[in-house]
């Protein structure tokens, strides 16, 4: 595995430790945490990393914008004051998590198909 994959895999393996976080309820701070993680991977190891194919890049511009709508989710989760609130707010971080997810394999697949 090159190491550009293994970076990818690290990023699905951060992301899919902060939904079985958000399954399990870790509180407000603990996600802000981890979301701060996987920004800086994310903007340090993946975002420089020039690609040849288009496709690839497509899907990482696509990750950044959900990295930011999901600081925006849980910024809102933080401010949600009911738990009915709070509950809509943690299914959008995990609907989210789920797409990042997707993004991530839809590069490795393609990667491994190269």
């Amino acid at each position: 595995m090159s190491l550009n994959l293994e970076k990818y895999q690290s990023l699905v393996i951060l992301l899919d430790e902060l939904r079985q976080g958000i399954i399990t309820q870790i509180d407000v701070l603990e996600v802000r945490q981890r979301l701060a993680a996987l920004k800086q991977l994310f903007g340090q190891e993946i975002a420089p990393i020039a690609e040849d194919d288009w496709r690839i890049q497509s899907y990482k511009t696509e990750i950044s914008k959900q990295l930011r709508l999901l600081e925006v989710d849980v910024m809102f989760l933080q401010g949600a004051r009911q738990p009915a609130t709070a509950q809509t707010r943690l299914n959008v971080i995990g609907d989210r998590l789920n797409t990042l997810i997707q993004y991530c394999d839809a590069i490795l697949q393609q990667s491994t198909q190269e």
